[in-house]
């Protein structure tokens, strides 16, 4: 039992160290794809809620383009 305490305790302070393998110099891509990604849903729900199910069938997409080529370069 204590192994499994000795390597859950080694996970837990080796873990955030993988989330950074990226190094310094990385850019914002990743965030900002989560915060982009977040605001097309919200936008989408409100296109869907504001003007029905065609509206959104056409404007999903074109807010996906548009989120898309928002982000940082990589």
């Amino acid at each position: 039992m204590r192994y499994l305490y000795a390597l859950l305790l080694g996970l837990a302070v080796w873990g955030p160290a993988f989330a950074n393998a990226e190094g310094a110099g990385g850019s914002y891509r990743g965030i900002a794809s989560l915060y982009y990604t977040l605001m097309w849903g919200i936008l989408c729900y409100g296109l869907y809620d504001t003007f029905g199910k065609t509206a959104f069938y056409v404007g999903a997409p074109i807010l996906a383009v548009i989120t898309y080529l928002m982000l940082p370069p990589g």
